[in-house]
């Protein structure tokens, strides 16, 4: 029986030589001119955006009510901006109060489908008893049930979290089981050869090799996390980013919709570019074949 340092150094070795083969200096060059590119294409593809925005509201003669000009946008943007963190009229506490919630929610939803999709890879029974009932309240309207919610949990931020780990849930539920489900046969068998128990198994060569697929449920998380948070702020709250839009949309303040729309949009693509940074840090094995 092999020791548990030996079992660790046998399945690196495997993983080692696996990513040395499709590792060649010609896929590193290629990915390392992929996030230039990609940053290129996507300031060309925001310069038409904005302008073809502001030549529609100027040539179009477009009511101000309807679609303001970027202009007008950016004005409202500063305006919330360009204030002391601490200014209760500023973008600056309401966004604080969205991300905290969104956070502690993404953490609770998150981290209970990693227990429950590793439960149902690891055992049938577990899978048959539990996959029915998580796809029949994926299939509820969230919508629907959000103010339930609002009334088991309050209008503070219980609700909020609740809401953020409910949608935060089935991503990385759905995909840490497809991801343990579909680990090699052979890594097993070797893992069985060398009299590594359940928990080593699942330690050393399940969850690493499912952590791209738990990565992929994570970036979606993270958006349905913060989607959630605002939905239950619409329902009833006293501060955060979905108390700015319903207060904007409550004096006609287009622009001001639009302004807390650009920063939750931003603030998406920050989280995106946050959860994959931290994918290709930690999922380094996997780097050769992307």
């Amino acid at each position: 029986m092999m020791s548990k340092p030996d079992i660790t150094l046998a399945v690196a070795d495997a993983a080692v030589t696996d990513a040395s083969v499709e590792s060649t200096p010609s896929t590193a060059h290629r990915r390392s001119k992929e996030p230039v590119n990609g940053t290129l294409i996507a300031a060309v593809g925001l310069v038409v955006l904005f302008g073809g925005w502001a030549l529609a509201v100027r040539y179009l003669n477009i009511p101000s009510y309807i679609l303001p000009s970027p202009t007008a946008v950016w004005k409202a943007l500063w305006s919330g901006l360009a204030v002391s963190p601490t200014d209760p009229l500023g973008y600056y506490l309401p966004l604080w109060g969205t991300l905290k919630n969104a956070a502690i929610g993404l953490a609770a939803g998150g981290g209970l489908g990693l227990v429950l999709g590793s439960l149902m890879a690891e055992s049938r029974t577990i899978e048959k008893l539990l996959m029915p009932y998580a796809f029949a309240l994926q299939s509820l309207p969230k919508v629907a049930i959000a103010p339930l919610v609002v009334i088991w949990f309050g209008f503070g931020d219980g609700s909020k979290i609740a809401i953020a780990g409910l949608l935060a849930f089935f991503p990385i539920l759905i995909n840490s089981f497809t991801g343990l489900r579909a680990v090699e046969p052979e890594k097993i068998d070797l893992m069985r050869s060398l009299s590594a128990s359940r928990l080593e198994t699942y330690r050393i060569v399940k969850l690493p090799s499912a952590a791209p697929y738990i990565f992929a449920g994570l970036d979606m998380a993270v958006v349905y996390a913060l989607l959630g948070t605002i939905v239950a702020e619409f329902l009833g709250a006293q501060q955060g980013m979905g108390v700015v839009i319903t207060q904007a949309q409550a004096v006609t303040d287009v622009a001001g919709v639009f302004a807390a729309l650009v920063i939750l949009g931003a603030f998406g693509i920050l989280l995106h570019g946050i959860v994959r940074g931290l994918e290709q840090r930690i999922v380094h094995w996997g780097r050769g074949r992307k």
